[in-house]
């Protein structure tokens, strides 16, 4: 394996172990009942939004057009605000395994969305990828719904959906656009555009929070959030990205539940079922099928 490769390898591994971290660090600081998920959200989106532009000071320059700006606001709504968002909320009232694991369902809905927006088609095995995984997911959330004492809730599966869908939704409207900044360039202004939204809709909350109150095991937990699990995270998914095939990529998306999982355990906010191992194989396979299946067809774009 060539040393460009094990960095791709690494740095996958590594942002899908802090992805899969951060369901269970921001259970923890929301168990406390001092940090609403509306100001985590402000910590993690104005939080990414001054590293990335600190970032910039130190990359080279991109010119951007006002035109540009106005599209990468409508990005940062979709890609970011939206997404994160209803990730944080969702994580709040889900367990850290099942939020993790309906990430995980990216892929499908970005084919599907690709094939009505778009008009790609879809293959009999993409459609069966997206059929299974569907159906994977809403045995999850019909579960979590009725799951006693795990700390699960449909509402937040659902809403943790929502977020894969928004994202989904940015990465199929702007796939052509995003492709003409690089990462830093695309991050700063994208999350720049969120913290000026998010930050009047959720003034309240900041003002009401009791701030000496938050412990430091707090602090650092939402540290965590605003620092590994978006400004690392997504500078390790760049330079997977970069070194790695978009399969391989897509592969490491299933660390994340795994590590959820496993820490939610471990902290006691989190079981695992057998149904929920069955939603599981559903949407693992749903997700593989849709994977393999770009892979085999790059060119029909």
């Amino acid at each position: 394996m060539s040393e460009g490769k094990a960095k791709g390898h690494v740095a996958m591994l590594g942002a899908n172990v802090i992805w899969g971290l951060m369901s269970p660090v921001a259970k923890m600081v929301f168990a406390a009942g001092i940090v609403v998920p509306a100001v985590m959200v402000d910590f993690r989106v104005m939080g990414a939004a001054l590293l990335f532009w600190l970032t910039s000071l130190f990359a080279p320059r991109e010119h951007v057009p006002a035109a540009d700006i106005l599209r990468l606001f409508g990005a940062g709504m979709l890609g970011v605000l939206f997404n994160q968002g209803c990730f944080i909320f969702g994580v709040s009232m889900t367990s850290p395994g099942e939020a993790s694991l309906v990430t995980t369902t990216m892929p499908m809905w970005v084919m599907l969305l690709a094939w009505l927006i778009l008009r790609e088609p879809i293959t009999l095995k993409k459609a069966g990828g997206i059929v299974l995984g569907a159906t994977g997911a809403i045995i999850l959330i019909v579960n979590g719904g009725a799951a006693i004492g795990s700390g699960a809730s449909a509402t937040g599966d659902i809403i943790v959906l929502l977020a894969q869908l928004s994202y989904a939704l940015y990465l199929t409207l702007y796939r052509n656009f995003i492709r003409r900044y690089s990462l830093i360039t695309l991050m700063k202004w994208m999350f720049l555009s969120a913290s000026v939204v998010a930050l009047p809709a959720t003034w309240k909350w900041l003002a009401a929070t009791d701030w000496l109150a938050i412990a430091p095991l707090e602090w650092a937990g939402i540290a965590y959030v605003a620092v590994c699990g978006t400004y690392i995270a997504y500078i390790c998914i760049m330079i997977g990205q970069k070194r790695l095939r978009p399969t391989v990529v897509g592969m490491y998306n299933y660390v994340q539940p795994i590590v959820a999982t496993a820490t939610g355990i471990a902290l006691g906010l989190d079981t695992f079922t057998p149904v929920k191992a069955v939603a599981v194989v559903l949407i693992f396979t749903g997700v593989w099928l849709v994977t393999i299946s770009r892979a085999k067809a790059p060119d029909t774009k």
